[in-house]
């Protein structure tokens, strides 16, 4: 196998790595928080995309479709939170996950009632068109490497809210020791309303940049709501360095390896057989990634201090 075809597949992986890392970090600080099971996240990933659809359907603007969603996601965190969330924070995690499954469910249909079955696709602007050359011989598409700036971006804009400001101090002692925050007088329903609508802006702006590299569609949410959990279990609950890192292992993971485990198939399968097996073999890949950490590191590779 060339280097150039692993270069683009780390290229691959690292552009999933920094869409599933939006999706991951914000649902990392709802669980570590307010020790909340959201199954209702990937909710707010596709809608923040079927709101960059309906902007760019009626505008034709990429870039217009895309600054709306951003506000009208975290508008729908804060309605949700608000209405209904709040009330499930003294029950158990059954029940969490029962009203947010409900959640989940309720929006499917609700998306299916408004824009039907059929997906929609956002057109890539005219800036971001094309591919360009990152080295010889490898060419990429500029769009993919737009996400990944995008996700560089958002990296450093959480490290500064995180680490920098009062808001950010409250979030670490909130995911450290929530009770002590409250006790300290802390406005803690006003600090969960804005960590839930944050982590609902990240989730909708990732639904939203992936519009024209994939599709808009009534369930898009569910697959990648499962790999945010493996981010989170295998990064440590509360953490966002962990969640950036287990991002980035489980993107290198789902592309490199699957192409490296493809690559080795098919040297001794017939190629139907090698072709069949290969997206298999590397999902099973993160999952043992994942049990491995819990079974050498209970916590994840980098908890919250205090958990």
């Amino acid at each position: 196998m060339s280097s150039t075809v692993l270069l683009a597949q780390a290229l691959n992986g690292l552009q999933l790595a920094m869409l599933l890392f939006l999706l991951a970090a914000g649902l990392t600080l709802v669980f570590g928080i307010m020790d909340l099971i959201n199954l209702a996240h990937g909710v707010l990933y596709m809608m923040g995309g079927y709101f960059a659809a309906t902007v760019f359907a009626v505008t034709g603007s990429f870039w217009l479709a895309v600054a709306t969603a951003i506000p009208l996601s975290f508008l729908l965190g804060v309605a949700l939170e608000v209405l209904l969330m709040r009330y499930t924070y003294k029950r158990n995690h059954m029940d969490q996950v029962l009203v947010t499954f409900g959640v989940l469910v309720f929006f499917e249909d609700l998306v299916k009632l408004i824009w039907g079955n059929a997906s929609q696709k956002l057109t890539i602007p005219d800036l971001l068109q094309g591919q360009v050359e990152v080295l010889p011989d490898v060419v990429y598409p500029v769009y993919r490497l737009a996400i990944i700036a995008l996700g560089v971006v958002v990296v450093l804009a959480l490290y500064v809210l995180v680490q920098r400001t009062r808001l950010g101090m409250l979030i670490r002692a909130g995911a450290s020791n929530r009770r002590m925050v409250s006790a300290l007088g802390v406005n803690i329903g006003m600090l969960f309303t804005l960590v839930f609508a944050l982590g609902a802006t990240l989730a909708g702006l990732a639904g939203a940049v992936v519009g024209p590299v994939t599709s808009v569609e009534p369930g898009m949410g569910n697959h990648v709501l499962i790999l945010s959990f493996v981010i989170v279990v295998v990064g440590g609950i509360g953490s966002i360095p962990g969640a950036l890192v287990a991002a980035l292992a489980l993107g290198m993971i789902d592309t490199v390896g699957r192409t490296l485990i493809g690559a080795a198939l098919h040297g001794f399968l017939p190629p139907a057989v090698a072709s069949g097996v290969t997206p298999a073999l590397a999902s099973m890949l993160l999952y043992v990634m994942m049990a491995a950490v819990l079974v050498l590191r209970p916590s994840g590779l980098f908890p919250a201090p205090g958990r």
